[in-house]
């Protein structure tokens, strides 16, 4: 029955309070045994030395050059020139007393100068710790001290960041490298209080080639990762070595057994952040098989234009990202004429059709690729073949139409931090695995564990329930925090929150999320991030917070509305006003509320999951207010105590009314 994966275990009865659990499943390229790592490799710095032998002349880092505040061409730093300045940065960081197994903080937007000071904390053991892009002063100063950081490299246009919490950060941190220039008045301030600061040409400079590097093991500590959580302080994920290398492998040996390796042909488009770990293994994974590695210059405005520039063959995004592509070709499409429409929808319906019966993407519809697609395909640079999708489940509607029109691969994964990344992925051009996150990765095993309180028997027919891990990519523990590890590692299975449905073909469906969960009054339980996720659909939203708790017998929520539909919609009733007044008008609430219940209705949602009341919100959800995390997940006790007074106006309104 299960095409891609193997029963390696039966599942077992609830015994002692503890849940029913499922069968353990294997990927199918796994079914003797997990991948296991060559000997010859101790750490990722194995990888990039062996990637510079092999290919040192060909290009490894681009950027787009500025001239005369224009962005030009991609500029390349060979494998061998990143190599030498590698070196030069590893001698210099140990010069500055920083030893194996020593933390290095990374602060800043992807570049060069990120993945030259990964490396060269890779090339002399030392761990290296991300410092999130777009986490405020307060994230920063916690992690500095939290993972005892005694060097940090930090982007120009973020050091200003890192010096007002620095007064709070000196019992560790002695130096501060910049990744371009530093002016004199900061080195000045940093200086008094006792922490050194060097340009990066500067602290280049102070170093050698010599490449006397210390010995390093598969189980040394490779990163510390910050993973911002939905809750409290933000959680210190330790990834070894080894955990890191096989996440790498086994990317590898399923791409060589399903489609195609990266090779020194591919160019891989950075722009998801590397703080992150998604972003790092691919990186990681280009460099393995000696790839070129682009950087976007940071700015969202100018995204679409170094995509053209660059021309990648490899591209990665989450669903956001992809939403938003999605949306922007639609509004083309629609704006194009009811033939242009028609055309579009004949060679849609077309390819889809052959994709179902199991033609391969470039088998599917060759000519309507190039008379219709082709136009989409260039908008990604023209030489795009292979697209991936992590970070949260892709809607199927939008994963369909990629499937249909990008006229490339598209792969879809589900990881987490703790997994080193992915570890479920469908599998390249199995066209049945949409709506999925495919199979186990070749270095992990999977089973359910029943969830009784919300009705899921890993046991059924149809094994529901909460996903569980266990293999070799997985963190070795929270850093100084045993106990929200063994909160999470039971038995030596990770527990990751999410419920997942093994599907006929031995695909993995996520179907809901074990936290978010809460029971009304009336003793319903309610799923909330399903709830928001069918309420997401509605297209007068750009934003939903669904809420509700056991005191309350329904759900209430705060909604940022889509700006122009709501101006549209003020227009063509007579309803004056700018934005802000608009999302207060009584009567564009009700509009709204009428058009999200609506939406629930045709998704089949039951009545105590539709909405009574909403407020409308005219500024989107931010990280400022701390209301979301960097990947856009709602925080939602910060939302709670944010929203508090329209929440408790909301619930005493709708009674009012009611009554």
């Amino acid at each position: 029955m299960w095409d891609y994966t193997v029963k390696v275990e039966e599942g077992r009865a609830a015994d002692n309070g503890k849940p029913s659990a499922g069968a353990v499943y294997r990927c199918i390229y796994a079914k003797d045994g997990l991948m296991e790592i060559p000997p010859a490799f101790q750490s990722p710095w194995d990888f990039f030395s062996e990637s510079v032998k092999r290919n040192p002349k060909n290009p490894m880092l681009g950027r787009r050059q500025i001239i005369d505040g224009k962005a030009g061409s991609y500029s390349w730093l060979t494998y061998k020139e990143v190599y030498d300045t590698t070196l030069k940065i590893g001698s210099s960081i140990r010069s500055r007393g920083v030893n194996p197994g020593d933390r290095c903080g990374i602060y800043g937007a992807n570049c060069p100068e990120w993945i030259i000071a990964m490396e060269a904390c890779n090339g002399h053991a030392i761990t290296y710790v991300p410092l999130y892009d777009s986490l405020g002063a307060n994230a920063v100063e916690f992690i500095i001290n939290h993972a005892e950081v005694s060097i940090a490299f930090v982007q120009e246009s973020k050091l200003p960041a890192i010096l007002i919490c620095l007064s709070k950060c000196t019992s560790h941190l002695k130096t501060i490298v910049s990744f371009g220039k530093i002016l004199d008045k900061q080195k000045e301030a940093a200086e008094e209080l006792g922490v050194d600061c060097f340009s990066w040409e500067e602290f280049a400079s102070m170093g050698n080639l010599d490449g006397n590097l210390p010995g390093r093991q598969k189980k040394n500590t490779c990163t510390i990762m910050y993973t911002s959580g939905t809750t409290g302080e933000p959680k210190g994920v330790i990834l070894n070595n080894g955990a890191f290398m096989a996440e790498v492998l086994s990317m590898d040996q399923l791409l060589l057994e399903t489609d195609k390796q990266f090779s020194e042909e591919d160019v891989y488009f950075s722009f998801l952040p590397l703080a992150h770990i998604f972003d790092q293994i691919i990186e990681t994974y280009s460099i393995y098989r000696g790839s070129s590695i682009g950087f976007w210059q940071g700015d969202v405005r100018y995204l679409i234009e170094d995509l053209l520039v660059l021309k990648p063959t490899i591209f990665c995004g989450v669903p956001r990202v992809y939403d938003r592509i999605y949306t922007g070709i639609m509004d083309k499409i629609s704006a194009g004429g009811s033939l242009k429409k028609a055309l579009f929808q004949y060679a849609y319906n077309y390819k889809l059709r052959n994709l179902e019966k199991g033609l391969k993407q470039e088998e599917a519809s060759p000519l309507l690729d190039k008379l219709v697609f082709d136009k989409i395909k260039q908008g990604f640079g023209g030489r795009v073949r292979l697209m991936l999708s992590g970070a949260a489940p892709l809607p199927k509607h939008i994963e369909e139409f990629l499937r249909v029109t990008c006229c490339c691969l598209l792969s879809q994964g589900y990881g987490l931090t703790e997994s080193c990344g992915g570890c479920f992925t469908s599998i390249a051009n199995v066209y049945p695995m949409i709506g999925t996150v495919g199979v186990p990765m070749t270095t992990i095993e999977a089973r359910l564990e029943s969830v009784p309180e919300m009705g899921y028997d890993a046991l059924s027919s149809v094994p529901r329930g909460e996903i569980c891990l266990r293999g070799t990519t997985l963190f070795s523990g929270y850093h100084k925090r045993q106990d929200l590890t063994e909160g999470v590692v039971v038995d030596g299975w990770f527990h990751t929150g999410d419920i997942g449905e093994w599907q006929p073909n031995g695909a993995m469906k996520i179907i809901d999320r074990k936290k978010n969960i809460f029971k009304l009054s009336q003793g319903e339980y309610v799923a909330v991030e399903s709830i928001e996720s069918t309420y997401s659909r509605c297209s007068l939203v750009t934003s939903i917070w669904v809420y509700g708790n056991s005191f309350e017998s329904f759900l209430v929520a705060v909604v940022v509305p889509e700006r122009k539909a709501l101006e549209d919609w003020a227009a063509n009733n007579e309803v004056k006003g700018d934005f802000k007044s608009l999302c207060s008008n009584s009567n564009a609430r009700k509009y709204l509320l009428d058009e999200l219940n609506g939406t629930g209705k045709g998704y089949n949602l039951r009545g105590f999951e539709m909405l009574r009341a909403v407020h409308l919100e005219p500024i989107p959800f931010d990280i400022d207010r701390d209301l979301i995390t960097p990947t856009f997940k709602l925080k939602r006790p910060q939302l709670l105590k944010y929203y508090k007074d329209c929440i408790d106006k909301l619930y005493s309104d709708a009674k009012g009314t009611k009554a």
